[in-house]
């Protein structure tokens, strides 16, 4: 990657919501008190809790609000606002960020301190309730030890970092550079799996890719995220929500035949079908990850909408 001259850089926040008008306003309200912070791109996912109306009425230059004509959730989202900052902001650095995610004062100058060592890289996203708690459990690089508390990360970091791990679109930044050369989040993802595509795609182009342990972004808890099955030698990403577990099943089976190929893909399949016939047992869910699987084969990224309320 092309390394950045060291002036300070142009850091253009990109935030994306959609319903959640008192967390955007907290998220937005908290951006503009980062000195380090130029702009704000919010794009609105066709809200209907009055977001658009409240954006339309800031009076903050340094606030662009965009509002989407329909939802196309947070890949749409974070793919129009990535482009917006890179191309119309002029952004050296783009801060994607969740509307439900809250950076501690520090974070992004303890990000910064990094710039130009890496391409993309973003902070712990810990539980708000409980600040050693993972929100997002990690996987250690070098093995498949996955963690789910703060100390364990801080302990496996070198020099600050956990290099080759980092949670995209929670507090990550990316430089333009980075952004121009693989382009912008697929956002026929809709949700779910959006994120892990970007940093695979990241991965492949050679990016320099790292968690920063001091840095911190607190984050409603997200549920069973990490349940482990198969006598506790693996987890897996279970959601109550239909929509989410259908854009899984689709997405996550287009990311590992592309990046990792046909073996990942079916042991996918079967720890799917091991965990709702053995560790959790619902045979609908069976019947649904089995339309989002073969909607990934076809190449149809349209059948989440039956799901979305």
């Amino acid at each position: 990657m092309t390394e950045q001259n060291q002036q300070r850089p142009r850091v253009v926040a990109a935030v994306v919501t959609y319903n959640r008008l008192e967390l955007v306003r907290r998220l937005v309200t908290r951006l503009r008190e980062v000195p380090s912070v130029d702009e704000v791109v919010v794009v609105d996912n066709a809200s209907t809790d009055g977001t658009g109306e409240w954006l339309r009425g800031l009076d903050d230059p340094a606030v662009l609000a965009v509002t989407l004509p329909d939802n196309r959730g947070g890949a749409g989202g974070f793919h129009e606002g990535l482009r917006r900052a890179v191309e119309e902001r002029d952004a050296d650095l783009v801060w994607l960020m969740d509307d439900d995610g809250m950076p501690d004062p520090d974070c992004l100058d303890l990000l910064l301190a990094h710039r130009g060592e890496l391409d993309f890289w973003g902070p712990v996203v810990v539980d708000e309730a409980d600040p050693d708690r993972l929100v997002f459990p990690i996987r250690l690089p070098g093995g498949t030890r996955v963690v789910h508390d703060r100390s364990s990360v801080e302990r496996a970091a070198r020099d600050g970092l956990v290099r080759d791990v980092v949670i995209p679109f929670n507090g990550v930044l990316v430089t333009r550079e980075l952004a121009r050369e693989i382009g912008y989040p697929r956002e026929e993802f809709f949700i779910w799996g959006d994120d892990h595509e970007y940093r695979l795609r990241a991965e492949r182009a050679g990016a320099r890719i790292a968690t920063v342990a001091d840095a911190s972004v607190r984050h409603p808890s997200v549920g069973e995220l990490g349940t482990p099955m198969m006598f506790g030698r693996t987890t897996y990403n279970h959601s109550p929500s239909d929509l989410k577990h259908y854009c899984m099943a689709r997405n996550n089976t287009v990311n590992l035949r592309t990046y990792r190929g046909w073996p990942h893909v079916l042991m996918f399949w079967v720890k799917t079908l091991w965990f709702y016939t053995l560790t959790r047992r619902q045979p609908g869910r069976l019947a649904l990850s089995a339309r989002g699987f073969g909607a990934a084969l076809r190449g149809d990224f349209t059948g989440h909408r039956r799901y979305v309320r």
